[in-house]
């Protein structure tokens, strides 16, 4: 199993000009420790995820401070951007980082996102998968054809040139439909248990790799990399204890991790109708149920067996969002039992080549 970093909720609000401590610091730990890649996400118009409109800037930062860990967009909205912006921020960061990029790519959220586009809301599946083809047509090198303002037809060719002769690509994906279509592109996924079981996600990943086989790839050499909530420690109690605040106030804001939790659990809710006390009560049910199973909050030895359950349902890699919890002395003091984690279900052979 491979472990990696993810962000996703770091404070845009916050004053002051040390938000981005705990990325670097942590990213540095990363590169020294091993782990396999940074994924850094694309938010827009609220605090938490604010430090990350745009991934591509981040990761010009990383690609100089760090030396070989992989730098991943999780995920790059592409209806909001023009492909020629995104393919060559790509391969700036894949130049800085003398090959170590990339990408995930998302259909986007909200609608308030689409301010930054000028294309519906409504079409924007069908216009992520038309501007991926276009950005590694690009990054491969082709010229192609966009209309201007005028109406005219331009002839884009980007650069620079990336330094990977194929940066590698990835899908954000909850429907098995979108995971039947990664597999027939031949792209790797990108992946959460948000809204679903651990049971409920084999069979897309199931599908996923016979859509790969069927359409001519290596079944096996897609990547499924999945999304979980991390924060480890010596002692199983302490670490709760730790995280049941930050914990709790990272579900009052996104309460559709929530709705999704008892989605899955067979139980149809509306948040609106519940009182305040109900909310509270859902909250710590919501702290209890990522725990068990659905997170890697514990100790290394703790959380062994989801591991060995993520993979056993054919998970390749583990990025673990750390920022969800704000208390920087905390998450720090979490990663050397995170390393700890990657050396414990490291392949035999790595082991064997690192002695």
């Amino acid at each position: 199993m491979k472990f990696s970093l993810f962000y996703f909720d770091g404070d845009g609000s916050a004053a002051g000009g040390d938000g981005y401590r705990l990325l670097m610091d942590s990213a540095r730990f990363a590169d020294d420790n091993g782990l396999t890649a940074l994924w850094v996400p694309e938010r827009h118009f609220h605090a938490f995820g604010g430090l990350y409109p745009n991934p591509s800037t981040i990761h010009a930062a990383l690609a100089v401070l760090t030396k070989s860990v992989q730098l991943r967009s999780g995920s790059i909205v592409l209806p909001l951007h023009h492909p020629v912006r995104v393919a060559e921020e790509i391969a700036v960061v894949d130049n800085l980082s003398r090959g170590r990029a990339g990408v995930a790519i998302a259909s986007g959220w909200t609608r308030n996102e689409f301010v930054l586009s000028r294309e519906p809301h409504g079409s924007r599946r069908s216009l992520m998968w038309r501007s991926y083809d276009q950005v590694t047509r690009l990054l491969a090198g082709e010229t192609l054809a966009f209309e201007d303002a005028d109406g005219n037809a331009v002839e884009a060719k980007t650069l620079p040139r990336p330094v990977q002769p194929r940066v590698p690509f990835w899908v954000a994906c909850q429907s098995t439909e979108t995971f039947v279509e990664a597999g027939r592109r031949g792209i790797n996924v990108l992946t959460a248990l948000l809204g679903e079981t651990l049971e409920s996600l084999a069979p897309k990943i199931s599908a996923y790799r016979r859509s790969l086989e069927k359409n001519g790839f290596d079944p096996a050499a897609g990547t499924v990399t999945i999304m979980v909530h991390t924060y480890l420690g010596s002692d199983v109690e302490t670490v709760k204890a730790d995280v049941k605040g930050p914990f709790s106030d990272y579900l009052r804001t996104h309460y559709h991790l929530l709705e999704g939790l008892a989605r899955s659990m067979g139980l149809d809710i509306a948040l609106e109708n519940f009182s305040q006390d109900d909310l509270d009560s859902l909250i710590q049910f919501g702290v209890e149920g990522f725990i068990k199973g659905r997170s890697l909050i514990g100790t290394p030895e703790s959380t062994a067996e989801t591991v060995q359950a993520l993979g056993n349902a054919g998970i390749d890699e583990i990025a673990c969002l750390i920022d969800f919890v704000q208390d920087y002395d905390l998450v720090m003091g979490g990663l050397p039992h995170l390393a700890r984690l990657t050396r414990l279900h490291a392949p035999k052979q790595a082991i064997a080549e690192a002695v």
